[in-house]
């Protein structure tokens, strides 16, 4: 649930972006030029719809990835992809020398991957939606739960591997790392929403990412926020310093 109070306290284009995820619209978040340099379409989980996955397939057209806090993730327990690769290097010697931090940053965001257990195959819009929905309202939900609670609802609830890439947020968000997941999630939490998002890169006609200015062009055709990573970054450090 939006916490109308917050808000208020951000600059009118953040308050634009936290509106627009709250009622179920995209934002498009540009991270940074020296970056991945890309822009991501982005919704809030928990709003997850057929045709909100059907956009980000069309429209976008990157990896649509579901993103979490580390705090949610510290509670369920949940491990990096990088770290189950790791652990399975004796047992599989192919995966040795395989896990590598990627060449725009010092870690990878990537976690397990998850269906919804009652999807089919689990990747029609349909059956993403599903699942994107759920891990959204386990964000949203799981303060008050126990961790044994909060465990049992995810194990009854996904199973894994799955058609929906968890990504998880660093614990000190845009303070350690700013990639689209910490943007994204720092923006939900200073707008007091639930604190699961997913993105897709938008991707353009040559084969590489979409420019941003196109990607802004793109927003401002539909009547959606446009953000750059800067205007977050410059929002939290005065948001969680007050």
């Amino acid at each position: 649930m939006l916490d109308i109070a917050a808000p208020r306290t951000l600059a009118p284009g953040l308050r634009a972006a936290v509106r627009s995820l709250s009622e179920g619209e995209p934002v498009l978040i540009f991270d940074a030029p020296d970056r991945e340099g890309e822009t991501d379409l982005v919704f809030l989980s928990e709003k997850a719809t057929p045709e909100l996955v059907r956009l980000a397939r069309r429209d976008a057209g990157g990896l649509i990835c579901t993103a979490v806090s580390d705090e949610l993730r510290t509670r369920l327990g949940l491990p990096f992809l990088s770290e189950l690769l790791a652990l399975g290097t004796t047992e599989f010697p192919g995966l040795v020398g395989i896990a590598e931090r990627p060449r725009y940053d010092r870690r990878s965001a990537f976690g397990i991957t998850v269906n919804h257990r009652s999807n089919f195959t689990g990747v029609p819009d349909n059956d993403r939606s599903t699942t994107i929905r759920a891990v959204g309202e386990l964000a949203r939900d799981g303060a008050p739960l126990s961790e044994e609670e909060l465990r049992e609802r995810f194990r009854t609830s996904f199973i894994s591997p799955g058609h929906v890439p968890l990504l998880y947020a660093a614990p000190a968000l845009i303070a350690e790392r700013k990639g689209h997941t910490e943007l994204a999630i720092s923006l939900a939490r200073m707008g007091g929403l639930s604190e699961s998002v997913t993105v897709s890169e938008m991707l353009g006609d040559s084969g590489g990412a979409r420019a941003a200015d196109a990607a802004q062009r793109y927003a401002e055709d539909h009547g959606w926020p446009f953000l750059e990573g800067r205007t977050i970054a410059a929002a939290w450090r005065a948001w969680s310093s007050a």
